[in-house]
């Protein structure tokens, strides 16, 4: 469909930028209502994109470009030598890119990990979109609101991503199964009406700590809860989880906290632990009627960029 409405205006110009892949989701089937049903895996995000990037540039003559956000890139899809070839215009609003320190794509305490990403954290963008509420009558626009952006690079660098003949820079790029060491700081539990709390430090060879990944805790298969647990894992700051556990019964039980990283910038690292868990007194709480309540009014363009 893009290589016939691209033929259809007659081809492309050299006013124009090449064509764009806009990837933002892997719903590949929706439920009646509206929900999503099934998704599409990493690896064939990650295939699909890289085989339409490579048929657009091929037809038309011109490297194309790909726009997506940060954490969809480092938790839908998978590192990809040949993805890096290809220019990333990066979706990130609410940062400010006059900041001097400011960068697209960091977390607080880490970054995100993906194809662009590059040794120092930083994602090798081409094109920031830093707010979706320009205001458009500033720029001639007839429209309410307006997506802005920036261009990192110089003016002769924009006339050669415009004809096509984009070159991405060379940098070192984050590694992969890099081997991790995880520490436990801290374990609290008492009985089964509360959680088990693990504090965790997880850092690299260098002692630095990891900057993705999250942790969790995996039963022993040969003496399971046969319960459903709830987890959460709070990242404190780069390298350093609270995991908190819901729902594990009274008695005696082995695990391990588990250090996983899907990016698969750090590879996986764990340490063993056993709980006592006692019973917790069980006394009926009133539950009173619920309130319904009201809907809040949304506001799409609450902390982002203005101008």
């Amino acid at each position: 469909k893009v290589l016939w409405r691209i033929a259809s205006i007659g081809g492309l110009t050299e006013k124009d930028l090449p064509v764009a892949l806009d990837i933002e989701n892997k719903c590949v089937k929706l439920r009646s209502t509206n929900t999503c049903e099934k998704y599409a895996s990493r690896n064939t995000v990650t295939i699909w994109s890289e085989t339409f990037l490579k048929i657009i540039k091929e037809k038309t003559g011109r490297t194309p470009i790909l726009y997506s956000y940060s954490n969809f890139l480092e938790s839908s899809m998978k590192r990809s030598a040949e993805l890096a070839q290809y220019p990333l215009w990066l979706a990130q609003y609410a940062v400010d890119p006059a900041g001097p320190t400011n960068h697209p794509g960091m977390k607080n305490g880490g970054c995100y990990v993906h194809s662009w990403t590059a040794a120092n954290c930083k994602a090798q963008w081409m094109m920031w979109q830093y707010t979706s509420c320009g205001i458009a009558s500033k720029y001639g626009v007839p429209s309410g609101r307006l997506d802005l952006n920036v261009f990192r690079g110089t003016y002769e660098e924009f006339a050669a991503l415009r004809k096509g003949s984009w070159t991405p820079e060379p940098s070192d790029l984050m590694p992969m199964g890099e081997p991790s060491a995880m520490t436990i700081k801290t374990v609290t539990f008492s009985n089964s009406n509360r959680p088990l709390v693990v504090d965790v430090d997880v850092v690299r060879p260098s002692q630095e700590p990891v900057v993705t990944g999250s942790v969790k805790f995996v039963q022993d298969p040969g003496n399971p809860m046969n319960v459903s647990l709830k987890q959460s894992a709070l990242r404190a700051t780069s390298g350093s989880w609270t995991l908190s556990v819901k729902g594990i019964p009274a008695g005696v039980w082995n695990g391990q906290i588990v250090y996983y990283d899907n990016s698969g910038t750090h590879a996986t690292s764990s340490q063993p632990i056993t709980l006592t868990i006692e019973q917790a007194l069980t006394t009926p709480t009133p539950k009173p009627t619920k309130k319904p309540t009201s809907r809040p009014v949304s506001n799409g363009c609450k902390n982002q960029i203005k101008n």
